[in-house]
């Protein structure tokens, strides 16, 4: 909506436009005038304006007819009608009134009623248009599959739509609820140091937000992505809020990283020694002995059997009806020592040094998350290690112990530091990146995004921090056990 107030003057006497816009200046208002009927007309749908000061007394088309015209328009319709006549008999204010006129000031004017009565028209049309534009808002946030709130500066909540009620698993809100403590109640928000100065967006870095409803062995994770719009302050209402259902772009996300990861990480082992095996064999098979020819094509069979069991393994897991089976495929303790060597071999890294703190019983427990997961994720941790490594030779350190009702496993390497900046963005993919000053993306990729999408898709957390002791950094994520998610 316009903030200026518009008022057409419609008089054939220039004189008494003149007089009319002498009384009016300096009152606020953006002025406009017509000399004629079919003028006014034109300039009417031109400008829409809040207030029509109409004489009727005009030749050609008198004010009566242009008020008839007026209101067969829909987009004019409900333009205010203020009529300008000398006239002040009966039959004259009747015809005005069947003309669809809302008001009447007889010449010569009284500049205090005159003001006044635009004062009073004016009010009344803005309040009108304010009630049209809320009737439409409220219709359209009716029908959206988005969740709209309003909030006050206490950040509680005066409006909700049906679909953010619906989010909320609530058929009321009441007016004196907090925003972040009823979301607290079956949503956890991510990243948490994103939300760590309420819905203001202290470091813009953590850019989106997230309210997570973690997995559980009865449903599904469900994921709102948060933007927050802060209003003006002279307003009762504060904040609007939005909350997008993203649940299935986060999930087709993860399924391309996982395709992305499997075949980067998972058949590039097989493959080498059969394209080794096949290059050596073209280039000297006459010079190799049976025994030497068996044993080429063992190892060789072996690569081949090895891939065969690594694709198949890769369409089982993108297989969307694997993916989304609740518990599938647990991961236990004792998986992840094979796992880690398995990894490192493949990513040729040669130090790694895994510390388990947790007792040999415990070690057969499972974590509410799958093994292809927890190997994915040490996968993109353990490769982020050696590609952002000075030599691209880390030495790698797994530490992995009992915290509360969760498993912590940290993974600390000896590469660099990286600074508070790129500490806070270390979760954001380039995709949903802004481009710094210097033009370039921040974060470290999609893989990091995909982690804590992961870990907190099951109601973990995942942090990142520099060493204290030496150079490196430091990744450390809380996993859920098994029995807390029953």
């Amino acid at each position: 909506m316009k903030q200026t107030t518009t008022i057409l003057i419609v008089d054939d006497e220039p004189t008494a436009r003149d007089m009319l816009e002498m009384l009016l200046a300096n009152q606020g208002y953006e002025l406009a005038s017509a000399s004629n009927g079919a003028e006014a007309l034109k300039l009417a749908a031109e400008l829409i304006p809040d207030v029509i000061l109409l004489d009727v007394m005009m030749p050609e088309m008198d004010g009566f007819e242009v008020c008839e015209r007026l209101r067969a328009d829909p987009t004019l319709a409900g333009v205010p009608v203020l009529m300008v006549t000398a006239l002040d008999d009966r039959d004259s204010r009747l015809q005005g009134i069947e003309s669809g006129a809302d008001d009447f000031i007889s010449k010569p004017y009284d500049r205090f009623e005159l003001r006044a009565r635009l004062k009073t028209i004016t009010k009344l049309n803005r309040y009108r248009r304010l009630l049209n534009e809320q009737i439409k808002f409220e219709w359209v946030i009716d029908k959206t599959d988005d969740a709209f709130l309003i909030l006050d500066k206490d950040e509680q909540v005066i409006y909700s739509n049906p679909q953010a009620r619906l989010y909320l698993s609530t058929t009321e809100i009441k007016p004196t609820t907090k925003f972040l403590e009823l979301v607290g109640q079956q949503y956890h928000c991510e990243p948490q140091d994103g939300w760590a100065n309420g819905l203001i967006y202290i470091n813009e870095s953590f850019k989106p937000r997230y309210l997570v409803r973690p997995e559980s062995a009865r449903s599904h994770a469900f994921w709102l992505q948060v933007d927050v719009m802060e209003m003006g302050n002279d307003s009762e209402e504060k904040y609007l809020i939005r909350l997008r259902d993203v649940t299935q772009n986060i999930s087709s996300e993860r399924v391309r990283w996982t395709f992305q990861g499997q075949i980067n990480h998972k058949l590039r082992s097989p493959l080498m020694p059969i394209t080794s095996g096949l290059e050596y064999l073209k280039n000297n098979v006459e010079q190799l002995s049976e025994p030497q020819l068996k044993e080429f094509l063992d190892v060789m069979h072996q690569g081949s059997v090895r891939l065969q069991s690594e694709i198949e393994e890769i369409l089982k897991f993108l297989n969307i009806s694997q993916v989304d089976k609740l518990g599938w495929d647990n991961c236990n303790l004792s998986n992840i020592r094979s796992m880690v060597t398995s990894i490192a071999e493949s990513l040729e890294i040669e130090s790694v040094k895994l510390q388990n703190q947790v007792s040999e019983e415990f070690n057969k427990t499972d974590i509410f998350i799958s093994r292809r997961a927890v190997e994915l994720i040490l996968t993109e941790l353990f490769s982020n290690a050696k590609k952002f490594h000075p030599q691209h030779s880390p030495i790698l350190e797994l530490h992995i112990s009992k915290l509360d009702d969760n498993i912590c496993v940290q993974v600390m390497d000896d590469g660099i530091h990286l600074s508070p900046d790129q500490l806070a963005k270390i979760w954001i993919s380039y995709y949903q990146a802004e481009k710094d000053f210097t033009g370039q993306l921040p974060g470290m990729g999609l893989g990091l995004s995909m982690v804590s999408s992961l870990v907190w898709n099951i109601g973990g957390k995942c942090r990142a921090f520099n060493r204290e002791d030496k150079n490196g950094f430091v990744v450390e994520l809380l996993l859920p056990l098994m029995n807390t998610k029953d």
